[in-house]
């Protein structure tokens, strides 16, 4: 039976890394000069390294591994599953129980109006079925050119061609084509950063009044939904103020566009609520889902759809799936993962203790000289890094220069708290004990002390 162990020193696996393991959102050359840090084991909110250092991952994987690591039950399921059906498709009118099960308990959990799930392995794949979906469902109602859709700048809605140009990260599209045509882009509802001299709730308003004159300037028979998260994750764990969603539901409602609510990383109890939407007030005809669905132990995501929409596009074959669509082994590990949250009744948890805990905590960190503010919202917060606190001001340095610091600091301390330009955003499994959050806590206190030190000696503490 091949093995896959840590049997070669460190330095050697990072050298084979670097010679032939192409890593995403990364430059190579940096892989030659310094090696990865190996991740070996992992069990609970704790990472192991081939050096033995125990890390507490506080973005949960990459915000997916809600459940926590080193749960049994998920690896019995997916052998005794490769066992029992290792791999069907379910095209060609042919379907699985794996599939079946696992349909019909989203639906279930799933807000009031949802029907149908269509399968990808990712979230990105995800929105790229999205953006078919609802051109195919307006093009099936006789209106095929109802097929723009706006999303927001520094939102994130994957890397593929059809995810990378729903989100607004600037970066992504200065390489490759992005976006593709009739993907339209408005503000983002992050006040701290653009609010300038508004009040959150002005800020809000004239931020969700952006979709209703690009609707207005698009032509509302042009445009055939708005996608958003419903907390910014990889932009920066970036919360809108509370007059924003309201307003825009109302737009969408106005105007007849469909509202996709991207919850890859909001989803299965990140915010309190099986999905952000619940937490949020929002209504959307399509939900993004990924990661949580199975806790990152197996890829699958999936697009719920709305009653509907699922009875239009119905009305035709839809030329759109994937390989993996349902996979067997992933369906009946994401069943499993359901049934622990449900069971242990860890979103429960979520709401009622240990995310008020967590935000009681972490909301306290905007105290520190470095910090300008401090957001969270269920189980994933942010804190703006800043050298003037009373001016929201930003550092006089390249955008991120601080932010990395901070980064490289915080996993010298053995603390895995990641940067988006200078925010630190967290986003640790929903299994994290009260003592595993003093911990991060303590943590990443150590390390804000040791990134201000770091950026006076370097002369970085300087307002832009």
């Amino acid at each position: 039976m091949t093995q896959i162990t840590n049997h070669l020193p460190t330095a050697e696996l990072q050298a084979l890394d670097a010679a032939h393991h192409m890593h995403p959102f990364s430059t190579q050359a940096g892989f030659e000069t310094r090696g990865a840090r190996v991740i070996t084991r992992a069990k609970g909110v704790f990472l192991t390294d081939s050096e033995g250092e125990e890390i507490l991952d506080a973005m949960a994987g990459l915000w997916c591994v809600n459940i926590g690591y080193g749960r049994d039950e998920l690896a019995d399921v997916a052998a005794r599953q490769m066992r029992e059906l290792p791999y069907y498709n379910t095209f060609f009118q042919t379907t699985h129980v794996p599939a079946i099960a696992l349909s019909a308990k989203l639906v279930e959990i799933a807000p009031d109006g949802f029907s149908h799930v269509f399968y990808g392995s990712s979230g990105s794949e995800a929105n790229d079925t999205n953006i078919r979906l609802v051109r195919h469902y307006w093009a099936t109602k006789g209106q095929p050119d109802k097929n723009i859709i706006i999303s927001r700048k520094n939102a994130y809605h994957g890397s593929t061609m059809g995810g990378g140009s729903l989100g607004g990260m600037s970066g992504m599209h200065a390489q490759g084509g992005m976006p593709i045509p009739n993907i339209h882009h408005i503000g983002q509802p992050n006040w701290y950063a653009e609010g300038g001299d508004m009040t959150p709730a002005e800020f809000g308003l004239m931020r969700a009044r952006e979709l209703e004159q690009a609707i207005e300037q698009l032509g509302a028979d042009r445009v055939a939904a708005f996608i958003a998260e419903p907390v910014q994750g990889a932009g920066g764990v970036i919360v809108a103020p509370d007059t924003y969603w309201p307003e825009i539901q109302r737009i969408c409602d106005a105007h007849d566009i469909l509202l996709i609510a991207d919850e890859v990383i909001c989803g299965f109890g990140r915010t309190g609520q099986w999905f952000g939407s619940q937490t949020l007030n929002i209504r959307p005809d399509i939900m993004t889902m990924a990661k949580g669905l199975s806790s990152g132990y197996a890829p699958i995501a999936g697009s719920m759809i709305s009653a509907e929409v699922a009875q239009v596009v119905g009305q035709t074959e839809f030329n759109h799936g994937y390989t993996y669509h349902a996979h067997p082994v992933a369906a009946a590990v994401a069943l499993e993962n359901i049934r622990i949250l449900e069971e242990e009744k860890i979103i429960q948890r979520v709401h009622d203790d240990i995310g008020p805990y967590l935000q009681g905590k972490w909301r306290a960190l905007a105290d520190h000289p470095l910090v300008g503010e401090a957001q969270i919202v269920g189980m994933m917060g942010s804190i703006a890094l800043t050298p003037d606190k009373s001016r929201r001001a930003p550092f006089a340095a390249e955008a991120g220069t601080a932010g990395y610091i901070t980064r490289e600091i915080s996993f010298a301390n053995n603390l895995v708290m990641r940067h988006v330009g200078d925010r630190m955003i967290i986003s640790p499994p929903l299994t994290i004990t009260h003592a595993e959050v003093d911990l991060l806590i303590e943590r990443a206190t150590k390390t804000l002390d040791q990134a201000l030190a770091k950026i006076k000696s370097e002369g970085l503490l300087v307002a832009g």
